[in-house]
């Protein structure tokens, strides 16, 4: 990652006392509704980009566009996929990184509560409705300003370095629809994905 996105760990790390105000108790690590500090916005950051939900996204859109070649200068062999599963995990690490840092700001928590125990369609409703929205400091939900900065604003930075065929503004679009689709994905496995291995023999509790 290149100076904006160890900028914004600095910002993260000096942050704390702007997220949390001085009369809020110190967030219990066992707590995932505590206010968030920043180091948990460090934490988030690392576990949103390096995290099984995010892996596995990259696995799925990397093999897509090498089975279609988009972007067709990284041809369609594995070495094309590794370049496309890089180059979407820097822009990821970037985005994550940008959210976490601004949403300190003005108090945005990036993280994802689950719902339970509510029915099916009330936890995948609010799994929508989390990817464009957060908690801020007074646990209200308000629009998520900062991933909204985050996703559009380093996909359009990203055609500086783009192949030619993966730039301008329809492929950008494109990118941010996906980011925030990624979004999507990473709050239906927060949400469900602790079900669903409680009936996965081969998982470990």
């Amino acid at each position: 990652m290149g100076p904006l996105p160890v900028f914004l760990f600095f910002i993260v790390g000096q942050s704390q006392n702007i997220a949390q105000p001085q009369d809020t108790p110190p967030s219990v690590p066992s707590d995932p509704t505590a206010p968030i500090t920043g180091i948990g916005r460090l934490d988030w950051a690392v576990k949103s980009t390096l995290g099984p939900a995010s892996l596995l996204t990259g696995v799925l859109s990397s093999t897509w566009g090498t089975v279609f070649d988009h972007p067709r200068e990284y041809g369609e062999s594995f070495d094309g996929f590794t370049k496309r599963y890089g180059l979407r995990l820097t822009g990821v690490a970037t985005s994550n990184v940008t959210e976490a840092g601004l949403g300190a700001i003005w108090g945005e928590d990036p993280r994802y509560h689950r719902d339970r125990p509510q029915p099916f369609r009330s936890r995948f409703s609010r799994t929508l409705k989390m990817t464009f929205l957060s908690e801020n400091r007074d646990g209200r939900l308000t629009p998520a300003y900062a991933r909204y900065i985050a996703i559009a604003g380093t996909n359009v930075l990203s055609d500086a370095w783009r192949p030619n065929s993966d730039r301008g503004p329809v492929n950008t679009i494109d990118r941010i629809g996906m980011g925030f689709g990624g979004r999507l994905l990473g709050n239906m496995w927060e949400e469900f994905w602790p079900d669903v291995k409680k009936h996965m023999f081969f998982v470990k509790h």
